[in-house]
């Protein structure tokens, strides 16, 4: 006669084991769920969550044979499909012996579940593998290295913050393993268990004690660099690539004792400029558009010698208020229509939940297409004011009514950048009082500024020309950095203090710089401020496929604090502002015309590299397989040994056959980056192409020339807007080639 419900006491003894390794299991689940985050919707996270909850509830507290819970466990995931995804069953027709109408009846009403019933089934079969798999110690700490592996790597290469998932994974690790360690206890020694069990306080408190000190410690001891580093870590920085650490502040009560000034970010005032700042990574927002750009927030025209503000006819400038979507917003000083202009649509999701005096878009702002509040809450505040001079969307100052939108859709009018006729552009705006305003410069400017600010642009013979002349010198002659030495720093002035003593510096710096400079030479600039384009999912421009990029930089950026950005805009008659980058590193991307395409790609003849060939020929050939297989393979290398140079050019014209010239100039400047690294040159993922080339540069003069050919090429291809033609990408592919044979 079968007994199911009766157990050996030896089995019954551990079951409290084998329940809490399920709840464990499911705990270390739900903490690797959030890498998902962004990727699942908000249904399929409650759908996977109530069928973690229900399955995790069965196998703790029900003491009935497995095949009852697992049908158990069966029922219920569908019943939460069917319930949180409002499954609704729609009647099945009928014709005389029609089965397929049945069955595609059925289709329809199973369809419903997809693919939410797929999704959770899989994280069922994961949980019940994980919880009969791992009942040794070796295999719980495998489950948890794998949980704390995935939640790493995830932290590492996306924009999401995961260190208190890491925290809770290390924590209800530690717990799993000393529960295991009183199974083992009780089964060797179970006398001196029953007697611990009379005292559960002995047990709990000193493990819980201990449990707490070690998760506390990581967050009050001072923060200095690891003598041993975690095997991930290792293995990234052996890779070339840094592991970044956020743990530095978490523990410390007051935020000015950090080590640096502040932390990157959309600052609220610019009256006092310079100092230092520490790099803020978390995210701010992430803006779906039609094209890359910089997204623009304000404009600032008074420069005192310390920093910038509003001046009195800005502060006073005209607004139009009761703006309603759709509605054509009017520039003042913009483009006469002539000019060309692109449309560009950006979706705005706000992460961050701080208030923007403004909302951001490419510039300059043409129409509002929504502005959502919450879950489907869509509306324009009656106090939203559109300054036409500005060329600013300033968001109501009392947000107490008006909270800061969680999402926005704009439409912006990009300039196409139209370098011929700028060089016969004039620069007078026409109205005496904005001509002052944008040409203002402090009465104590220091002489040896006009003085550089002249002689760098004394072979300029236009405006633009001049523009372009100081915009460059800023660019190769100042070294870009977060934490300027300012102790070199004598005269009063911000400007000429960074152009002559410090000589080093981030945006702030270059920005103010150049649009000072521009007022001396009579054109009229305005200090601009918002953030830069940002990065794309998992985007590692020398790491990701290629061929998937958009010319035009449409996407998905995540715009992070650290992308703050300044830059200048200068006025030129007929077109407005355009925008100019003097800070190293930086290139504006400007608008292309939509009918300028690129010609489509004919590769150049070329050979693999000899690293490339070696590895495949050790890797052909395994020691295990037949004599049989030993021959086809042997024929197949005597073939492709024959015939390599057809082989090598079909597949790189099969792998290149969607690049355009200026892409696989970007890509062959990936493929030197990678191949300098191995070579020892110094490389960091956080780097741009120009830090990194600059630093190579150093290391490597005999070079000099054909890697500063090499970065030039880079950027004009990548950020000019302007198409590289067939030679110039054969002529940099020979460039290259030459550059890593001289390594």
């Amino acid at each position: 006669m079968l007994t199911p419900f009766r157990t050996d006491p030896a089995v019954k003894s551990h079951e409290w084991v084998r329940r809490m390794s399920f709840f464990f299991i499911g705990l270390l689940l739900w903490q690797c769920f959030e890498v998902l985050d962004g990727y699942w919707w908000e249904e399929t996270f409650a759908v996977v969550h109530g069928v973690l909850i229900a399955v995790m509830l069965t196998e703790i507290l029900l003491p009935v044979p497995r095949i009852i819970r697992l049908l158990l466990q069966g029922v219920l995931l569908i019943g939460i499909n069917v319930y949180l995804t409002k499954f609704s069953w729609t009647p099945i027709g009928s014709t005389p012996g029609g089965g397929a109408v049945w069955w595609d009846g059925l289709m329809y009403n199973l369809n419903q579940l997809q693919p939410y019933f797929w999704i959770s089934l899989i994280v069922w079969v994961a949980y019940q593998g994980m919880g009969r798999w791992a009942v040794s110690r070796q295999q719980i700490v495998t489950a948890t290295a794998m949980i704390l592996t995935v939640l790493l790597v995830a932290d590492s290469f996306t924009p999401l913050p995961l260190w208190d998932n890491i925290a809770w994974a290390i924590f209800i690790g530690l717990i799993w393993l000393v529960a295991d360690h009183f199974a083992q206890f009780q089964a060797k020694h179970p006398d001196s268990w029953n007697h611990l069990r009379s005292y559960p306080a002995s047990i709990l408190v000193p493990t819980l004690l201990i449990i707490a000190v070690v998760m506390s410690s990581g967050l009050f001891v001072p923060s200095i660099a690891p003598i041993l580093k975690d095997p991930y870590t290792v293995w990234m920085e052996s890779r070339g690539h840094s592991v970044p650490s956020f743990v530095g502040d978490k523990g410390n009560p007051n935020p000015s004792l950090r080590t640096r000034d502040n932390r990157s970010g959309y600052s609220r005032q610019d009256e006092m400029l310079g100092g230092g700042f520490e790099f803020d990574y978390s995210t701010v927002m992430e803006v779906t558009t039609s094209r890359r750009s910089y997204w623009r927030g304000e404009t600032k025209s008074l420069y005192s010698g310390d920093g910038w503000r509003k001046s009195d006819s800005e502060r006073r400038e005209p607004s139009l208020i009761g703006l309603a979507r759709e509605q054509k917003l009017p520039l003042e000083n913009g483009p006469d229509g002539t000019k060309g202009r692109i449309e560009v649509t950006q979706n705005v999701k706000m992460v961050r939940k701080d208030a923007f005096p403004v909302l951001f878009g490419a510039a300059p702002i043409q129409t509002i297409k929504s502005i959502r509040y919450g879950e489907g809450e869509e509306r324009l505040p009656n106090r939203l004011s559109w300054h036409s001079a500005s060329w600013e969307l300033r968001w109501p100052e009392d947000t107490t009514d008006t909270p800061y939108p969680d999402s926005y859709t704009v439409v912006s009018s990009m300039p196409v950048l139209d370098e011929e006729g700028l060089n016969k552009a004039d620069t007078n705006l026409g109205s005496v009082q904005q001509n002052r305003m944008y040409l203002q410069l402090p009465d104590e400017l220091p002489e040896r500024v006009r003085q550089l600010t002249l002689q760098i642009t004394a072979d300029a013979k236009t405006p633009y020309e001049k523009m372009k002349s100081l915009e460059n010198y800023l660019k190769t002659n100042f070294t870009y950095t977060n934490t300027p030495d300012i102790s070199k720093r004598k005269s009063s002035d911000f400007v000429d203090a960074f152009l002559f003593e410090v000589m080093e510096g981030y945006c702030d710096y270059y920005s103010s710089a150049l649009a000072v400079m521009g007022r001396i030479i009579d054109v009229p600039t305005r200090w601009v401020k918002g953030y830069a384009p940002g990065v794309l999912p998992l985007d590692q421009m020398m790491y990701q496929p290629q061929f998937t990029v958009d010319p035009d930089g449409s996407g998905t950026y995540t715009v992070r604090n650290a992308d703050a950005h300044s830059w200048v805009e200068a006025y030129f008659e007929g077109y407005g502002w355009i925008p100019f980058e003097p800070t190293a590193g930086f290139t504006f991307p400007y608008a292309q015309a939509e009918n300028d395409t690129q010609q489509q790609l004919d590769l150049p003849e070329t050979t693999p590299d000899t690293e490339t060939v070696e590895t495949e020929s050790e890797s052909a050939g395994p020691n295990w397989v037949g004599y049989t297989g030993l021959a086809i393979l042997a024929g197949l290398a005597v073939f492709a040994v024959y015939r390599r140079r057809q082989i090598v050019d079909s597949l790189i014209r099969y792998r290149f056959r969607k690049f355009t010239p200026s892409q696989r100039i970007v890509w062959e400047t990936g493929k030197l980056l990678r191949y300098g690294k191995r070579k020892g040159l110094p490389f960091s993922e956080n780097d741009t192409v120009r830090e990194t080339l600059t630093s190579w540069i150093r290391e490597r003069s005999v070079l000099d020339q054909e890697l500063s050919g090499v970065l030039r090429q880079f950027e004009q291809a990548k950020y000019s807007g302007l198409a590289a033609s067939d030679e110039e990408m054969k002529q940099f592919i020979a460039l290259t080639k030459t550059v890593r044979e001289r390594m």
